[in-house]
């Protein structure tokens, strides 16, 4: 009866109302009549009825883990964010983010929660504060929950350096997810931290974030699937770590 259900790289922007759908939820408008449960209906909603949600709901809680701590709505919700990655046209964001807003009065009103400036509500299309009202919930970070089960301070104790990366480094790196995560355990242990990716943007706001320095594992133009290949991006990180290091014996035997 204990959920921990993970979220994250939704190609919706329904603000998890599909979901709530397939456990009985029925979204109304201001005729009564019922609205498919997709982002377009967002902005008609006058009402959720829950009076066909499935019953193990009320015996059940869910742990949800979410990798960013975006809001709901506005220049870092949902929409302007994450709709855009996934096809969105600047009207569709636009059309999208009323819709957005709409909804959460709706939840404020009928439901005594706001959930506009949740971290993690924007999770997911929306997902992270949609359900939130309905379910018995709470979010918290992805990363979190997984440095805990690896026990990741204590591993990190003593430590002179940490190396981590991702796919794509960017300013979204610091919103939450996994590398987030690292590096607020590491400045806690005043351990320093190098980053390394596939992609590389916005050094200096990652240098802002604390990163103590970037790198891109890509030594030449290739194609994406080239650069995504298993033993090509194995290859070209042990490259470029073993590269830093011996800039580092370097500083250390000077």
């Amino acid at each position: 009866r204990r959920i921990v259900m993970g979220i994250g790289g939704s190609a919706t922007n329904d603000a998890g109302i599909g979901l709530l759908a397939a456990l009985g939820y029925r979204f109304l408008d201001e005729r009564g009549e019922e609205l498919p449960p997709v982002g377009e209906s967002l902005g008609k909603i006058a009402r959720v009825d829950g009076s066909s949600a499935n019953k193990l709901l009320c015996e059940t809680s869910f742990t949800i883990a979410c990798d960013v701590n975006n809001p709901f709505y506005g220049s870092r919700g949902a929409a302007a964010v994450y709709a855009p990655q996934k096809g969105a046209s600047p009207d569709e964001v636009d059309f999208l983010e009323k819709g957005m807003i709409h909804y959460a009065q709706v939840i404020k009103e009928t439901r005594q929660m706001d959930i506009s400036e949740i971290p993690g509500a924007g999770a997911a299309g929306g997902l992270g504060g949609g359900v939130l009202p309905f379910l018995n919930a709470e979010l918290q970070s992805g990363i979190d929950i997984v440095l805990d089960m690896l026990r990741f301070r204590e591993t990190i104790q003593g430590a002179d350096l940490i190396f981590t990366g991702e796919g794509k480094l960017d300013k979204q790196t610091g919103m939450g997810k996994a590398l987030g995560g690292i590096l607020r355990y590491a400045k806690e242990e005043a351990v320093p931290v190098i980053a390394i990716g596939g992609c590389v943007e916005a050094c200096e706001i990652l240098n802002e974030m604390g990163f103590a320095s970037i790198f891109s594992i890509q030594t030449a133009p290739v194609s994406l699937q080239e650069a995504m290949d298993r033993d090509f991006a194995l290859k070209n990180i042990r490259q470029v770590v073993t590269q830093i290091m011996r800039t580092i014996q370097i500083g250390t035997h000077g």
